[in-house]
C-alpha cells in the first residue's frame, strides 16, 4: 500500500507545476467546454459531419499517452463517448447522456499517429438512441477500438411542474 501512495505522490516540481494552472471554475449550463474536455479533446477536426453520420481526425498527442507511449485506454473512451454523441447532437435540443457504452480495444495507438475516428447511429427509439464508433489508424486502417453507445436525451418539456 505504501508503494501505491509514493507512486501517486506528485513531486516538488510537479507540484509546483499544477499550482501554477490557473482555470475558471466550469458553470453548468454557461460554459460549453470544461478542463476536462479542453484536456483531452483539444485537436480533434471534424472531417465531414451530416445527420447521423460523423468522421473526425485526431492526431495522438503526448499528453494522453502513457508510459509505453501507447494512446491511453481512457482517452479513448473519451473520444468514443464524445463522438458517439456528437454523431446524434442536434442544434437547439438538450444535450444527450451516455447511458451505456462497450469499448473492444484491437490495438494500440502510438504517440503522433493519425486517427480516423467515425461515427454512426444505429438506430433510435423515443429519446434513446444507439451510435456506433470506430477508431483506427488512418495509415495503416488497423482498427484501435469500437465502441457502442446508448443515448438518452431528455425530450424538451415545457410544462410548468
Amino acid at each position: 500500500m505504501e508503494k501505491a501512495k509514493e507512486s501517486l505522490e506528485a513531486s516538488k516540481e510537479e507540484a509546483e507545476r499544477v499550482s501554477s494552472l490557473s482555470f475558471t471554475p466550469h458553470r453548468l449550463g454557461v460554459d460549453v467546454t470544461s478542463f476536462y474536455r479542453y484536456f483531452s479533446l483539444r485537436g480533434i477536426r471534424v472531417d465531414s459531419y451530416r445527420p447521423g453520420f460523423i468522421s473526425c481526425t485526431f492526431k495522438v498527442p503526448p499528453r494522453l499517452t502513457d508510459t509505453n507511449g501507447n494512446l491511453g485506454s481512457g482517452a479513448i473512451a473519451t473520444l468514443v463517448d464524445e463522438v458517439g454523441c456528437a454523431t446524434v447532437f442536434v442544434e437547439g435540443q438538450p444535450f444527450n447522456v451516455t447511458v451505456d457504452i462497450s469499448i473492444n480495444y484491437v490495438s494500440t495507438a502510438k504517440l503522433d499517429d493519425e486517427l480516423e475516428i467515425t461515427g454512426r447511429v444505429l438506430g433510435k427509439r423515443g429519446s434513446y438512441f444507439g451510435t456506433s464508433i470506430v477508431v483506427k489508424n488512418k495509415a495503416s486502417g488497423e482498427i484501435i477500438a469500437e465502441g457502442r453507445n446508448s443515448l438518452y436525451r431528455n425530450p424538451i418539456n415545457n410544462s410548468k411542474m
